[in-house]
């Protein structure tokens, strides 16, 4: 019998739940980008094909890339496209456990993330200490539903444009 594949969400918030400005990041986090990069790497990623096209390197190295889409003449050079959730986590779940990965990451964006939050048994969130402006926002964690199970606190770098701290939560119902 083939071990669970646990669905995770990874996502960078900011104070007001905004996690996106006009198809990109409202901030610059090089600290969050190597997190990220440890998070999925060698792991299947779910994106939408928003975030996909706002990949400055495309496709991500050593992780397959799923994007969601339903243009039927949309093109993901070194990615699989899926037209539905469903055909994608098949897809990645398979992909996860044939090659022993644990879990499968959905990276984004917005309305990806409103459909798999209620499926998702881990979320890392890299909550970033600042009030921005933007045009996607991340639900609200219901802490009924999610336990913290880790938390990390990063100061700014030159690097980075704020603090953050990445926390993980985990299912508890």
């Amino acid at each position: 019998m083939m071990a669970k594949v646990r669905l995770a969400i990874v996502v960078a918030m900011s104070n007001n739940g905004v996690i996106g400005k006009a198809g990109g990041l409202p901030w610059h986090l090089r600290s969050d980008l190597k997190r990220f990069k440890e998070i999925t790497q060698f792991k299947p990623i779910i994106m939408g094909s928003t975030t996909w096209d706002s990949l400055p390197k495309k496709p991500l190295p050593g992780r397959l890339n799923i994007v969601l889409s339903r243009d039927p003449k949309m093109e993901a050079v070194g990615g699989i496209i899926c037209e539905t959730l469903f055909e994608a986590l098949d897809i990645a779940r398979e992909h996860a456990a044939d090659d022993g990965a644990d879990e499968v990451c959905v990276i984004g964006g917005a309305n990806v993330y409103e459909q798999t939050l209620a499926k998702a048994d881990r979320l890392y969130v890299s909550h970033v200490h600042a009030d921005v402006e933007g045009d996607a926002h991340f639900p609200a964690i219901d802490p009924a539903v999610w336990r913290v199970t880790s938390q990390e606190a990063f100061q700014k770098t030159e690097n980075d444009d704020f603090d953050f701290t990445l926390t993980i939560y985990d299912r508890v119902k």
